[in-house]
């Protein structure tokens, strides 16, 4: 069994050890300058997103002397979103050796969890069914399509092809030419696929990531 860390958050006055949050100026935090955590454009916009949808729920680490520890990212985010404040916990009992192998393991550590992919996958589908924005759980659309569908084979079976009997065609349709299905984060066009408009009317001025195609149709 692997022995605990002896520390002062483990032993001693717990009432002591409580975290105390308080909000302060953006401006006065000092990002560590040997951070050797990298932030991309990208991922500063889906925190300032998270947010905005959840509120701040993890409050940035500070020193005795404002200086970050923790929650660069988070800081970044903050700034794009125009806050003039933000909730920190000040840890001015680190030293200084500790606060840099706290910016680092505070980074490090969470990268060792891993993902149940079947839990992972049934929680997106049933958020996606829900209507949700599935882009706010910090996936991309990638990694996302690639879990449902891996998902859909599950439910599916074991990929044997079975035989399906296809409904009775109704008298009136409930689909006609030019009508637009939302599916979650999807569009569904029934028109022809020939038309350039159509595609103007599904994509609404929206680039398309990626084509799947099967040509010639049977078309001349």
């Amino acid at each position: 069994m692997d022995s605990l860390p002896c520390g002062p958050l483990l032993f001693g006055n717990p009432k002591q050890n409580l975290p105390n949050v308080e909000y302060r100026q953006v401006a006065a935090l000092i990002p560590y300058a040997r951070n050797p955590r990298t932030h991309s454009d990208e991922q500063v916009a889906r925190i300032a997103a998270s947010i905005v949808e959840y509120g701040w729920t993890n409050p940035v680490l500070v020193d005795g002397e404002n200086g970050v520890i923790a929650g660069h990212g988070r800081l970044a985010a903050a700034g794009k979103l125009g806050m003039d404040e933000v909730p920190v916990i000040e840890l001015a009992h680190l030293s200084p050796t500790q606060k840099r192998a706290l910016i680092l393991a505070d980074n490090r550590i969470a990268l060792d969890a891993g993902w149940d992919d079947e839990l992972l996958a049934l929680e997106f589908a049933e958020l996606a069914d829900a209507g949700y924005d599935l882009a706010l759980t910090g996936f991309n659309d990638a990694e996302i399509d690639a879990l449902l569908a891996d998902e859909l084979c599950d439910v599916e079976g074991d990929g044997q092809a079975e035989e399906s009997v296809l409904p009775e065609v109704p008298e009136e349709a409930i689909s006609r030419p030019g009508d637009v299905w939302v599916l979650g984060r999807h569009r569904l066009l029934c028109g022809d696929a020939t038309v350039a408009e159509n595609y103007d009317r599904l994509l609404q001025g929206e680039p398309a990531d990626m084509v799947f195609a099967d040509p010639p149709y049977n078309v001349n």
